[in-house]
């Protein structure tokens, strides 16, 4: 049997912690079949993380950064890397991760089973390790935009692969083919969220997505935002229009909207919507969410199994 070769990719900044962390799960990985290699973009790390990378982990590639590519341009750089090593799939990562052992195993097996598929892992909350993170976000046009599940367990998910409107960038296997053929991340107009409309691309060009429930990582919880309602009008001003890499940044809103949505015209429409009801208190990314009922996702997915 052909080995399958496979580019790990991520984006660093200051976390050598976690980075170390991410790497010696990933060595712990069963990798029967596969060939793994490593390409981490230090974007201007002042931690000493590429020294102890080099250190550690001396076969692991590491691409210099300056501090200013974030996430999408460390991404799309690695990526560049990764493809002249004419790999079969490129795994990109997210460097607060711990991988289980079957992981990158039960992603490969996947996509060599549903042809021309993208698949993404089940993200868990790694400080409660049932709690599903950031998957399977659905499109909403009266909440503006994509909305994440907030209350879904490894026991509320589907038990096989199901198919998803845009997978999260934490951690997602590519194949070539299509990299090769959407191109690499909108790093101008998405500098921070660039994995907002990149799947959703693939998707249109006739890319499945799906979710691998048996491949599992392990996620850090995101940082709390200062709630927008609660920052001075000056902030909100500076948070709107001057601040693309932040979370309440208009154009990541315009950009990853038109992007993700089933149509351009509702994907503009839905941005006025979701700045009112921040506004109100009511967006489904803060405290009213959380008071949401929802459905398990095996009921909500059951007819989109792969």
């Amino acid at each position: 049997m052909k080995t399958i070769r496979i580019v790990v990719v991520s984006p660093v900044h200051n976390r050598r912690k976690e980075t170390l962390q991410c790497l010696r799960s990933l060595a712990r990985s069963d990798l029967a079949g596969l060939e793994i290699s490593v390409v981490i973009v230090d974007d201007g790390s002042t931690d000493q993380t590429s020294e102890a990378i080099r250190r550690d982990f001396p076969e692991v590639e590491i691409v210099e950064g300056d501090g200013n590519l974030w996430y999408t341009a460390g991404t799309n750089r690695g990526i560049e890397v990764a493809m002249r090593r004419a790999p079969r799939y490129i795994l990109t990562i997210n460097n607060d991760s711990i991988f289980d052992e079957d992981c990158i195993k039960n992603l490969v097996k996947s996509a060599e089973l549903h042809e021309r598929s993208v698949i993404g892992a089940l993200l868990l909350d790694w400080s409660t390790p049932h709690k599903v993170f950031q998957v399977s976000p659905r499109w909403s046009f009266w909440r503006g935009g994509m909305c994440h599940w907030r209350k879904q367990t490894v026991w509320s998910v589907p038990d096989r692969p199901w198919k998803v409107e845009l997978i999260v960038g934490n951690c997602v296997l590519y194949p070539v083919e299509a990299i090769n053929e959407a191109g690499l991340m909108d790093e101008k107009k998405l500098p921070q969220f660039g994995d907002a409309e990149y799947t959703p691309r693939m998707r249109r060009k006739g890319w499945q997505l799906l979710i691998e429930p048996r491949a599992r990582v392990f996620c850090k919880p995101n940082d709390e935002n200062s709630g927008f309602r609660d920052i001075s009008l000056r902030k909100k001003v500076n948070e709107l229009l001057f601040r693309p890499v932040g979370p309440y940044s208009f154009s990541r809103r315009l950009y990853g909207n038109l992007g993700a949505a089933p149509d351009r015209l509702q994907g503009l429409l839905a941005v006025p919507i979701f700045y009112l009801r921040v506004l109100l208190g009511l967006n489904s990314e803060g405290r009213w969410g959380e008071k949401l009922a929802e459905k398990d996702l095996k009921e909500t997915y059951k007819n989109d199994l792969a």
